[in-house]
């Protein structure tokens, strides 16, 4: 297993019916991958990550275990990394939403309405893989270009890196 640097992100498996609820959609929008989960590695041993209780930072090994970290795939500089955590930590409390499970089923689809993308900006909810996304995203690094920051799961954040380590 990679040893984190602060910055990277992780991705675990969780078990239940929170797991199997995100399996299912993530086969549903055609993204299947062998996790269900995001989290960001903010350093100093301690993690932030979108719960349905809101985002929360805790010790590593209290998290899932994570199966794959973004280390040496995304290039980073230490204040890209930096930044990252910063803007991780300060999503610390943010409440999550189920429905946008639903928004990126329907953007999946092929159904985007304004009103549905604008809702998911202006709700200030974020599912985990969300929380990654713009976390990076305000520290300047696009990680899905063209993509709204707010249809990205853990399977997308997975084939991500996954494109990586095979093109590495």
């Amino acid at each position: 297993m990679t040893e984190p640097r602060k910055g990277d992100i992780g991705l675990t498996k969780i078990g239940g019916l929170a797991g199997a609820f995100v399996n299912f959609g993530q086969w549903f929008v055609g993204d299947f991958a062998p996790v269900q989960h995001a989290l960001i590695y903010v350093g100093h041993g301690m993690v932030v990550q979108a719960m349905p209780s809101g985002a929360e930072i805790l010790p590593l090994e209290e998290a899932s275990p994570v199966v794959m970290w973004s280390t040496g795939l995304i290039e980073l500089t230490a204040e890209q990394r930096s930044h990252i955590a910063y803007e991780a930590v300060k999503l610390v409390g943010t409440p999550y939403s189920f429905l946008d499970y639903l928004s990126i089923a329907l953007e999946r689809l092929g159904f985007r309405s304004k009103l549905i993308r604008e809702r998911v900006m202006a709700s200030g909810h974020l599912i985990c893989s969300q929380l990654c996304v713009l976390a990076y995203e305000r520290a300047g690094i696009d990680l899905f270009p063209g993509m709204f920051p707010g249809d990205q799961t853990p399977g997308d954040l997975y084939h991500l890196l996954k494109d990586l380590e095979d093109n590495d």
